[in-house]
């Protein structure tokens, strides 16, 4: 290959020879951009005789692509400054004219041929609109060639062009789009690495016609038109596609139209087909400006295939046609590897890579993580750039970023729901989470936040706020409102697991305001049911309430929703029927919720009892293995009818944990429990729900052995060990150590719980994560929060055995 020149900087050319100097064009060196033109008088011949001359148009093709690669590539660069008014260039313009005024009377003969030729069989037509349809691929090449001419006449020309396969959008979204956005997720055009060709195609589609209508419409807006303004060239694409349309019913009726539609179909599947290649993986970067770098010869791919070259007018040179968009074709410059990315194969050999996934991402993902590692070698992690988040969401990089390296949790949902991040951009999230450097220090801005959000969150926003903001969601029937009331109860959960993420927030303080969203959409829920629902009468009392978490108000990440049904009253069909539908409700409020995970005993039988008592309550929990566990956290959220029925639900509770026989055979089944918080070097979401548990244990032990103590009676068990300590049942410093304890399984437990880890390796975890899991337990670092979770261990397994060996019970 000595005899193709290699590229210097500075676009001089280095030949066989050893001379250096930039070349000028010849016009010798347009004759072979004429080629192209010789396929047309085989698509009219095949459309004149049929038969075996229909061979001709796919034969001619096939040459082509075979002789690409045999006909070897083109290295070598002309001086770019050559001026367009020059003769040489005029033969270079020609070539194009040629090309489409051939186009032109080609595709409008051989089109109405299939429909008029009465010596042509249905077959016959059908390869003939095949044969268009592949010519249809160089017609889109030309009109992209024309659109970016000089003349408003020659954009115009090219307009037609892409009107003449349906996509003359292309216009706007190609200059406007993607020459602004290359390489980011605001250009549908590039496609990002890991995308298939398959899911590439109508989304890329799709996002032209949206883009270009956007684009257009912002700016008329700029110039102060509204958009219906008759210069908003979206109407002169409209009409030109009309044109062939038109004549496309005309020559051949309903038929035509999907004749035409077809040739459409094919010449748009091969142009999105170069747009992937040309493309595909290829990122600029985020500045910490939030500005993208300057587009560069290396966010496109390379090849200089001569064939290929003359027959799409040096549109392999797409690198330099990216920098310069305004060069003519013949001024294009090759990019070598040095300056851009090369693709393996020509651009045939490429295309049936793409139809293949699989294939297709064997043999060019390995060469993306070259070109990541060559021209980016300072960025070693791509997560953020590779994640859906990231495009669909591109500005909220810099949160995208702060969550992949702290939770991976929340880049999941953040993938599964990219509308979320729209909340971490509203004044509601912005304002408590203060920028950097408005503080005199570090530690000043973070109480700063802390204190904003813990005030917003715990007091501003109580549950009677909640239910004031879902009461005017935008929605209409019960369905909608519940799917509304679910996407309003995920934007503030996330917004909420984000501040714990920022170190904003603990996860236990967090789960005060997390139960109350809970507490709110639940209510909102069941209020849209029994609002559709219409009961003509009601002859009873109608409440729910919740158990377990979000009944003692520790909500946090994938709360169970476990509740009872109560109806007070007469035995009713209807009001089963409301029963169900509720639980209907409840499930559809569940799916996919962020805080919610699912609905518990799912079987059970909803409460319909004509007392509310201990019995009746008993009863329902017959089967429970530990009744007093199931019944002490309860909170009631939603009821109709007498008003005094939430006091008469904390007797019957009360009445439970008073039993005197039931009392002796829980306590005894609480005091012979084998639980202790596992000590370890290595950070474990078990070790924290051993902890939770082991208080819990001492909790309901003080409840009944005090069952006389109705201020015990509490579903909190950070106020039951208060209140002991308090009225001196157990040390009111135990009463601390054991506060603080459970402060610390908690935020413990839910911390790991978000970044979605059951076991952390200490040696193996980033040092983001480490920080943010000691933030969250309010830790100085990771080495002060090993050693205070070894210490509380065992301190608190200590004080609880020294309290129930001493007879607490």
């Amino acid at each position: 290959m000595s005899e193709i020149g290699t590229v210097k900087p500075g676009f001089s050319v280095v030949n066989g020879n050893g001379e250096t100097g930039p070349a000028r064009l010849s016009s010798l060196q347009a004759l072979p951009f004429f080629l192209p033109v010789a396929i047309f008088p085989f698509v009219i011949a095949a459309a004149m005789y049929g038969g075996w001359w229909l061979i001709g148009p796919f034969m001619f093709l096939l040459l082509a692509d075979q002789l690409d690669t045999a006909l070897g590539t083109d290295v070598e660069n002309v001086n770019p400054n050559q001026s367009d008014t020059d003769h040489q260039l005029l033969w270079f313009n020609l070539a194009v004219w040629v090309w489409v005024l051939g186009y032109f009377i080609t595709f409008i003969y051989a089109f109405r041929q299939v429909f008029v030729a009465e010596h042509l069989a249905i077959w016959e037509g059908i390869l003939i609109i095949l044969s268009l349809g592949a010519v249809a691929r160089m017609a889109l090449n030309a009109g992209h060639d024309m659109i970016h001419r000089r003349t408003k006449l020659e954009r115009r020309i090219g307009e037609f062009l892409m009107a003449s396969v349906s996509f003359p959008q292309e216009v706007t979204e190609h200059v406007y789009v993607h020459h602004t956005f290359i390489g980011t997720p605001k250009d549908a055009v590039s496609a990002p690495k890991g995308q298939s060709f398959w899911d590439y195609l109508p989304r890329s589609v799709g996002r032209s016609y949206m883009d270009t209508w956007r684009t257009e419409r912002d700016r008329l807006k700029r110039r102060r038109l509204p958009v219906w303004h008759h210069s908003n060239p979206v109407w002169r694409y409209l009409v030109k596609t009309a044109i062939w349309y038109s004549f496309a019913y005309w020559v051949g009726g309903g038929m035509g139209i999907l004749a035409f539609a077809t040739i459409s179909a094919i010449g748009i599947v091969q142009l999105r087909m170069v747009d992937y290649m040309q493309h595909y993986g290829l990122q600029r970067i985020r500045l910490p400006n939030g500005r993208y770098e300057p587009v560069k010869p290396r966010h496109s791919w390379s090849i200089a295939y001569k064939l290929s070259n003359w027959f799409y007018y040096n549109a392999q040179r797409h690198a330099d046609h990216h920098i310069f968009a305004s060069r003519l074709y013949p001024l294009l410059q090759f990019s070598g590897p040095e300056q851009a990315p090369q693709l393996p194969g020509s651009y045939s050999a490429m295309g049936n890579l793409v139809f293949s996934p699989k294939r297709w991402f064997q043999t060019m993902d390995p060469l993306v993580d070259e070109w990541r590692a060559h021209f980016y070698p300072e960025i070693t992690n791509w997560s953020v750039y590779d994640s859906i988040a990231y495009r669909a969401r591109p500005d909220a990089f810099e949160e995208i970023e702060k969550i992949h390296a702290a939770s991976p949790r929340l880049i999941a949902m953040a993938d599964s729901n990219p509308h979320l991040l729209d909340g971490l951009l509203t004044r509601e999230f912005t304002d408590l989470n203060l920028p950097e450097g408005f503080g005199p220090d570090v530690e000043s801005e973070s109480l700063a936040r802390r204190g904003l959000a813990r005030v917003y969150w715990t007091h501003e926003q109580d549950v009677v706020e909640m239910k004031s903001r879902l009461s005017v969601l935008p929605a209409r029937g019960v369905r909608e409102v519940i799917e509304a009331i679910r996407e309003w109860s995920n934007d503030k959960a996330f917004q909420l697991y984000m501040h714990v993420v920022l170190g904003n927030l603990t996860p236990v303080e967090a789960s005060e305001a997390l139960s109350n969203i809970a507490e709110a959409t639940i209510n909102s829920t069941l209020s849209a049911v029994y609002e559709n629902y219409r009961l003509q009468r009601l002859d009873g009392t109608i409440m729910v309430a919740l158990l377990g978490d979000l009944g003692g108000g520790e909500a946090f990440i994938d709360a169970e929703l476990d509740m009872l049904f109560i109806y007070e009253g007469e035995p009713d069909e209807s009001i089963e029927a409301l029963f169900n539908r509720f639980r209907k409700g409840l499930q559809l409020l569940s799916q996919n919720n962020l805080l919610i995970s699912r609905i518990a005993r799912q079987n059970r039988t909803p409460w319909i009892v004509r007392t509310l008592d201990s019995n009746s309550i008993r009863s329902q929990f017959q089967h429970s293995s530990n009744l007093l566990l199931d019944i002490a956290p309860v909170r009631s959220v939603f009821s109709i009818g007498e008003a005094g029925i939430d006091e008469r639900l904390k007797h019957a509770q009360l009445e439970i944990l008073i039993d005197p026989q039931a009392n002796r055979d829980a306590v005894k089944t609480l005091v012979d429990m084998q639980t202790s918080v596992e000590e370890t070097d290595t950070l474990l979401a078990s070790t924290a729900h051993a902890g939770i548990q082991e208080i819990q244990r001492l909790v309901r032990i003080l409840q009944l052995s005090h069952s006389d103590i109705s201020q015990l009676a509490v579903p909190d068990n950070l106020v039951v060990l208060r209140t002991a300590g308090e009225k001196g049942l157990i040390p009111a410093k135990t009463a601390q150590n054991l506060e603080t304890a459970t402060v610390l399984w908690r935020n413990l437990h839910g911390i790991l719980g978000l970044i979605d880890n059951e076991k952390w390796e200490l040696d193996s975890a980033s040092n983001t994560k480490k920080l943010m899991i000691a933030t969250a337990c309010r830790a100085k670092n990771i080495d002060d929060l090993h050693s205070t979770i070894q210490d509380t261990a065992t301190n608190a397994t200590a004080e609880i055995e020294t309290l129930i060996n001493q007879g607490l019970h």
